[in-house]
């Protein structure tokens, strides 16, 4: 039954329902909506709103939502189909601009960098969307809106991955191969949604208690299914009283850093104990007492995995977690913390022979596509003299921090390298250098130091790392979502991986000096902002947080 009235408050507005109008679904009807694909949403008896046949008439001020009225938005074949049946997705995201406001700017068209719309044009060429069976009998529906798999193919022939997760990868065809696949989802901590109520006026209240919300997560991780899990805001005593347990009960091993301060989160890596076993587990801090910079108590995690399948090589999977500091205004302290997690992957990652194994970066880096922290970590370099502190995560279309970065942005103390390196390996790397350099640098120390100035004011990592998601749609440009509450709607999450010779996903030159490499197979698709607003946002009935899982599927190469 539908809502009697819809009304609206300041910016956002809210559904009231009727609990008369509520009732438990106990049927052969679908549980409740839910996403589709590979591995779709499934979902469980809950007090959900059902007949949505009565007309439901909205007001005029909605504007541009009056479409979604007219929509034929039905709920048949909802346990065969696994999907929302929505109106066609054609609403550019205005990035960080308020929900009312992108209502009105709706009409615009969207803009994107030359450099952007590259990319989402090679990764189109190279795309092959593979449908299960299920999604290809209602892919001629108009209106129909999934998060299907997309598989990625080489020479227009589709790559096949392994559907059956006890496929025996001991064979020979797999003996130097090994596909596993990896998530990243910001779960959202109870006190921060809590401490940020303003954030989710949109939502009703009863969507919002942790008794409800931790169900539908647990039951999107087991319907994934994913190898690896990269957990952020995981509320330590949920973690210890809950969140552990359920999740060793279904094969996963746990390694969990919480945060340094008083907010009780932290950043959570669950592995299969079926696909890996533990090397090493570090933790990362970001806060440092001597540090004044560095006085915010974000952290990250750093697992080396070893896959169980035998090889010709030792073969390890480097696998990080973060959650960076939010705040738009401090670029300077969300540079510092990624610079340090880098040098910690670069301290596990490094092999016998001196090139690194397999990294992948997961995390909500709180930093949008195309920014200067982004670029930093695909290209593996950053100039940021002159560049304005409020810039650096691309939060705000019109930043208000205007103090531009110091040179260094961090202090000498912190004993991290302008290449994100820790200066102890450093020094010990440049020492076997050679007495031919050593002697160079004595014979040209005033020109070593002017170079050395002018490098001061550019950051580099050694790892060249591909992104998984394309963050904008093929077909039409308009930007992928992987958060979406009253406040905005944009991509800040995040799977990077170092590449093998062969992913064509993978941008030029992404398999320079990595052992192997990773090959991206598929990834789970992500949603418009106009996807999840017909939806009511994030969180809603059956997505209990306000991001979406990020999924992909990997094939480990060795060389």
């Amino acid at each position: 039954m539908l809502p009697r009235h819809v009304q609206r408050l300041g910016r956002d507005w809210i559904a009231h329902w009727n609990g008369s109008q509520m009732l438990t679904l106990n049927s052969p009807v679908s549980s409740c909506m839910r996403w589709a694909g590979q591995y779709p949403w499934a979902s469980f008896p809950l007090p959900v709103p059902v007949d949505f046949s009565a007309n439901w008439r909205l007001p005029p001020f909605f504007g541009p939502w009056r479409q979604f009225q007219n929509s034929n938005w039905q709920l048949d074949n909802f346990t065969q189909s696994s999907c929302f049946h929505l109106p066609n997705s054609s609403m550019k995201s205005e990035g960080e601009e308020p929900l009312t406001k992108k209502r009105r700017l709706s009409g615009q068209h969207d803009t994107s960098t030359p450099e952007e719309e590259t990319d989402f044009s090679n990764q189109q060429e190279v795309l092959c969307f593979s449908v299960a069976q299920n999604e290809e009998k209602h892919s001629s529906k108009k209106g129909t809106v999934k998060r299907h798999w997309e598989y990625f193919c080489q020479h227009s022939r589709t790559m096949k991955i392994f559907e059956n997760k006890e496929t025996d990868q001991s064979n020979t065809e797999s003996e130097a191969k090994f596909d596993f696949t990896v998530m990243s989802y910001n779960i959202l901590s109870q006190n921060l949604l809590e401490d940020n109520s303003h954030l989710y006026k949109h939502c009703r209240q009863r969507l919002l208690i942790w008794t409800y919300r931790f169900p539908n997560i647990l039951q999107e991780i087991k319907q994934l299914d994913a190898d690896v899990l990269c957990l952020q805001e995981v509320q330590e005593d949920h973690y210890r009283t809950e969140i552990k347990s359920s999740l060793e009960s279904l094969g996963y091993h746990c390694e969990y850093k919480m945060r340094t301060g008083r907010k009780p989160d932290g950043c959570a890596i669950c592995f299969k104990t079926s696909k890996f076993s533990l090397i090493s587990s570090n933790p990362v801090e970001f806060f440092r007492h001597d540090i004044p910079l560095l006085d915010r108590d974000n952290v990250g995690l750093v697992l080396l995995l070893q896959p169980r399948f035998h090889c010709k090589t030792n073969a390890a999977i480097c696998i990080a977690n973060t959650h960076l500091l939010y705040n738009p205004r401090r670029g300077d302290i969300k540079l510092t913390q990624l610079a340090m997690l880098l040098a910690e992957i670069a301290s596990v990652a490094p092999q016998k022979d001196g090139t690194f194994c397999p990294i992948i970066i997961c995390g909500d880096f709180n930093s949008v596509p195309g920014s200067p922290l982004y670029r930093f970590i695909k290209e593996g370099k950053l100039n940021y003299e002159g560049l304005a502190i409020g810039k650096v995560s691309g939060q705000e279309q019109f930043p208000r921090g205007q103090r531009i970065l110091s040179i260094p942005i961090w202090p000498k103390k912190l004993g991290i390298s302008q290449n994100c390196v820790y200066e102890i390996k450093q020094q010990q790397k440049e020492e076997h250098a050679g007495e031919k350099l050593e002697a160079a640098k004595l014979d040209n120390t005033q020109e070593i130091v002017i170079a050395s100035e002018k490098l001061s004011s550019k950051l580099q990592h050694h790892f060249k790392l591909s992104s998984v998601y394309s963050h904008y749609f093929p077909e039409t440009g308009i930007p992928e979502v992987t958060t979406c509450h009253s406040r905005s709607a944009v991509t800040v999450d995040y799977i990077f991986y170092s590449a093998a010779n062969d992913d064509t996903a993978a941008q030029p030159g992404a398999e320079d000096s990595f052992h192997g490499g990773l090959k991206l197979l598929g990834r789970l698709a992500l949603l418009t902002e106009k996807d999840l607003w017909t939806v009511n946002g994030l969180p809603n009935e059956n997505n209990s947080s306000d991001h979406l899982p990020l999924l992909a599927e990997f094939r480990l190469i060795e060389r």
